[in-house]
């Protein structure tokens, strides 16, 4: 293997501007967001916008809701972001089937029709693959097989194994399947040989066309800032072949549940549902998973958040058959051993730490003597009692500023529906002004703070409302589907962003 070159040890030495904005979000004619030629146009606006990073969600399939953050797999690609034009590229589609499936590009994901299309496209991409047996591709495949094998293998079985039981949760296969018995598994893996080997192309693409994407990106200044969640799905690839590693009991269902407590946002807290890793088993097998998930994690991208960092201090752990959150209790989490293996592994560690919620001093303890960044958010800054710690003249050197993240509603959409008069009144006072666009005055307080990076989502850059929101805590449907338009990445919107990198030191160096 390549020996990944050191991740940078002071990210905070140099200040930068990036956007936040899922691949799935670009505009294009396939339903959904992808890999092609819109993606590499994005990446030619940042440079020109004066953006250092592109912050992306996880990039795993998804899972409920169509959240990226409920993915059945941890490693795994989302396939519905392959672009049939790369297919057409590399001789797997014919350049006349493009137009008679071209749709148009609405201002949200259709998911119902994505999911059919890509499906369709990269079945017959599969076949065109299988009957040509082009000797370059065949290669590649066979070395993207055998390079990623550690997850590949589990990951293709189970897909296979859920699109052979559908509707079915891993635990309702039959037994042997469930169970993991050997026997089971080699006869399963012989007798689906086709589909178990479309699963391992479709990941297959999504490598080729991710890994040259980020080679435009890095040829034109940008780099690609990637999102590790902390907890993992049930219904996933990684807690049925890795049971061993989470809290489940001998009926393999989860003893406790991940969530946070209740707080000034919700009275219940929130009950999330993923299984809760074992932590001392994580330790006693030298905590290999999270290492090959971090590496997984910095093949694909320059950065990464981690997410809920304050779980890895103490978790909030629920009794599995609990109907709310507040049943739960603070239990020990893994803390440094965790990073220091990560470390030992990886060399040292490109992250972000997702500080929100409930911090405490060991939580803080623990990001500083890691020395990484933490989050400030300006949605949050401007309660005037009890003062926020995310007030633009408390940010630290060593943080990363957004105005808002995917979880948040949008600027104006903020300003507008969620504001109370007492934080209005603050930011009137703290601007020294009535503002006249919002998302502007924000956009340039955020490019204004101390902290390194200032990170804004697209829909802030341009001012749109709560409609353009990405995800709604604790609701479950109706989100992640937010669409960009060609407009709303101008040369215009470019050459200001531009002009507030120089102005406050943030131009790519």
């Amino acid at each position: 293997m390549t020996e990944r070159k050191k991740g940078p040890a002071k990210l905070a030495d140099q200040r930068a501007a990036g956007v936040l904005l899922h691949p799935t979000s670009l505009p294009g004619p396939y339903g959904i967001g992808d890999l092609g030629s819109m993606a590499q146009a994005y990446i030619d606006w940042l440079a020109r916008a004066g953006m250092t990073y592109w912050q992306v969600l996880p990039l795993n399939p998804p899972g409920a809701g169509n959240s990226p953050y409920s993915a059945s797999s941890a490693f795994a690609s989302n396939p519905l972001m392959i672009s049939p034009e790369r297919l057409v590229e590399d001789g797997l589609l014919t350049a006349d089937v493009l137009p008679a499936i071209a749709m148009p590009s609405g201002p949200y994901v259709d998911w119902h029709a994505a999911v059919t299309l890509k499906h369709r496209l990269l079945q017959r991409a599969w076949e065109e693959f299988r009957d040509t047996r082009r000797p370059a591709l065949v290669s590649a495949f066979d070395e993207f097989r055998q390079r990623e094998q550690h997850w590949l293998d589990d990951w293709t079985l189970f897909a296979a194994m859920r699109d052979a039981h559908p509707g079915l949760v891993w635990t309702h296969w039959p037994a042997a399947f469930a169970h993991r018995e050997p026997s089971a598994l080699r006869g399963f893996r012989e007798a689906h040989e086709g589909p178990v080997a479309f699963h391992a192309f479709q990941q297959f693409l999504f490598d080729r066309q991710w890994s040259a994407l980020r080679r435009y990106a890095q040829g034109c200044g940008v780099k690609l800032f990637g999102d590790i969640p902390i907890y993992v799905t049930f219904d996933s690839a990684d807690v049925w072949s890795h049971r061993e590693l989470f809290q489940l009991d001998d009926h393999l269902q989860p003893r406790e549940i991940a969530g946070v407590p209740p707080d000034y946002f919700n009275e219940e807290g929130q009950l999330w549902g993923n299984p809760l890793f074992d932590w001392a088993r994580c330790q006693a097998d030298g905590y290999g998973w999270w290492v090959s998930r971090v590496r997984r994690a910095l093949s694909q991208c320059d950065l990464l958040r981690l997410d809920h960092f304050r779980g890895f201090v103490a978790y909030w752990s629920v009794p599995f058959h609990s109907d709310t959150a507040k049943t739960g209790q603070w239990v020990p989490g893994p803390g440094r051993p965790l990073f220091d293996a990560l470390t030992a592994a990886l060399g040292p560690l490109p992250l972000v730490a997702e500080d929100l919620g409930d911090i405490t001093a060991d939580v803080n303890a623990l990001r500083d003597g890691l020395g990484l960044p933490g989050m400030a958010i300006l949605q949050f800054a401007f309660a005037p009692e009890p003062r926020s710690e995310f007030v633009p003249y408390a940010h630290r050197q060593n943080q990363v500023v957004y105005t808002g993240t995917h979880d948040n509603n949008t600027i104006c959409g903020w300003w507008d529906d969620e504001a109370s008069d007492e934080v209005r009144r603050y930011l009137v006072q703290y601007l020294g002004h009535e503002p006249r666009e919002i998302h502007t005055e924000i956009v340039r307080m955020a490019y204004a703070s101390r902290a390194f990076l200032a990170v804004i989502p697209h829909q802030d850059l341009v001012g749109l409302g709560t409609s353009a929101r990405m995800n709604t805590p604790g609701e479950e449907a109706g989100h992640w589907s937010f669409r960009l338009h060609p407009d709303m990445a101008s040369d215009a919107l470019a050459h200001w962003l531009a002009e507030q990198a120089w102005i406050y030191g943030r131009e790519p160096g």
